[in-house]
């Protein structure tokens, strides 16, 4: 007979052993929980026997540290123990590891407790007192879907990682290099300030490197400095409380804690005031915010990834940009080339913004290759984003299913300068890019008829500092300032 809280066994001194009852796979790491110290003793001892390398814990608080300081492949544990019961090492061990299966052991076998923390994500329960083949068998089960989801979890790592590389289009050297790059930073949480002009594509690339990141199945989240006031942008990322400014009717978290566990990704750092500044650096330094309008810090894990088009060692000496900031996001710094400087890539990149319209627009045009050559001879201040437009622009304007030269549109004013064009002629590198940018955002302006609005989403960069350029560079609005 079974002792009322002790497994059972067989016992076959004068007799032939009976066919095996099913084994689980040796090498399995279990952990053990119960405050009945026959019962878990006994319970760990069959387990060792078939293979098992097993810990005890004598309590559920003592298996709250042991399960904060390794992990398990399978954790067994009582649910009725005194101070920290079973459904709390249930919580905190699907907590730090989703991955671990938690097998709940009740002497009362009450179908509501079982019910209940199998909702709360235990995979099975076993009824004291229990056999050793049923405890094996269960075991044996629960060690086989462990294995499972962690095949299944590296396959789709593996799966993001391909997509991340598939998403970096190109195989120039310097986009190669960047590739590169990209696969050997995603593996730590070292923070990333990504540089290159508007349009590079370097949302493209963070996202790449979260997708090959061990956080590349948590959440994702991209913010526009520019893009907000300055004013709205510290409740932005910090949250706010209930009443902590005219309008907040109530508590909102901000982006950090909606990045928990993943990447939280700052675009146009460069845009932000030294006092802003000086907030997230702290928030940088100390792993936790302050919601606006609380006392009270919030631990956050996140991963930073920040973007500029500007020069932030200039910036510094103007004063317009923290040395200590720059220094916390520039750990790993990775700069996105000009399209103009991996040209054998114009080929490849319109291709797959074809096949794109294509696939959206239900058609089937192909470019010619007086069209590809066209575009390869383009100067492209607009990089990626411009040779994207002026793609699509061509597909949908052109008359016949192969796209040619005539259809497309290029701004004229900005081809490639053949070689030795601009030497000696007086002119400085920064007069260089205020003519390219002049160029191009006359060009957008005539493209989008003067909807400003339009032009700004088109270059990729914000309402005001569209509009700040405009003024700068003595570009004709053809209207108000955009909203």
């Amino acid at each position: 007979m079974s002792s009322p809280g002790v497994p059972t066994t067989t016992s076959s001194a004068t007799t032939d052993p009976p066919a095996p009852a099913p084994r689980p796979p040796p090498g399995g790491r279990l952990l053990v929980v119960d405050d009945q110290r026959n019962m878990r003793a006994t319970t760990a001892m069959l387990l060792r026997q078939a293979g098992h390398a097993v810990e005890e814990a004598e309590d559920g608080a003592a298996a709250l540290e042991r399960l904060q300081a390794s992990s398990y492949d399978v954790v067994l544990t009582d649910l009725r123990m005194p101070n920290v019961d079973g459904m709390e090492v249930l919580r905190l061990a699907r907590q730090l590891s989703p991955q671990t299966q938690i097998i709940v052991m009740t002497a009362y076998g009450t179908i509501e407790a079982a019910v209940e923390a199998m909702r709360r994500g235990a995979y099975d329960f076993l009824a004291k007192p229990f056999k050793e083949e049923e405890l094996l068998l269960r075991v044996g089960k629960a060690l086989e879907l462990r294995r499972l989801v962690g095949e299944r979890d590296l396959l789709a790592a593996e799966l993001r990682r391909q997509q991340a590389q598939e998403g970096i289009i190109g195989g120039s050297a310097p986009m190669r290099e960047v590739k590169e790059r990209v696969r050997r930073v995603a593996a730590s949480d070292a923070t990333v300030l990504i540089t290159g002009e508007s349009g590079t594509g370097k949302e493209v690339v963070a996202r790449a490197l979260h997708l090959s990141s061990r956080r590349g199945d948590k959440p994702f989240v991209p913010v526009n400095c520019a893009a907000i006031t300055e004013t709205l942008l510290e409740s932005e990322l910090f949250g706010h409380a209930r009443g902590a400014f005219t309008g907040a009717a109530r508590a909102r978290r901000g982006l950090f804690e909606e990045a928990s566990g993943g990447t939280l990704f700052i675009d146009e750092i460069g845009e932000t005031s030294p006092g802003f500044q000086a907030k997230l650096l702290r928030a940088l330094q100390d792993g936790e915010i302050r919601r606006v309008g609380e006392s009270t810090p919030v631990q956050v894990d996140v991963r930073i990834i920040a973007a500029t088009n500007q020069d932030l060692k200039r910036a510094i000496a103007e004063r317009r940009f923290r040395e200590d900031l720059f220094y916390r996001l520039n750990v790993v710094p990775l700069r996105i080339p000009p399209l103009r400087e991996r040209r054998e890539d114009i080929p490849i990149l319109a291709a797959h913004f074809l096949a794109r319209y294509n696939a959206r627009a239900g058609a089937a045009k192909t470019l010619a290759p007086e069209a590809v050559q066209k575009l390869a001879d383009h100067h492209w201040p607009g990089n990626v984003r411009e040779l994207e437009n002026m793609v699509e622009q061509a597909a949908a304007l052109s008359v016949d299913a192969e796209i040619r030269a005539a259809d497309v549109s290029l701004d004229e004013a900005s081809p490639l300068p053949p070689p030795g064009d601009g030497e000696g002629d007086g002119r400085t590198l920064a007069a260089a890019v205020e003519a390219a940018e002049r160029r191009a955002i006359e060009a957008a302006v005539a493209r989008c008829e003067g909807d400003l609005s339009r032009v700004a989403r088109e270059l990729g960069v914000s309402a005001t500092t569209l509009w700040r350029k405009m003024k700068r560079l003595g570009v004709a609005s053809r209207g108000a300032p955009p909203a």
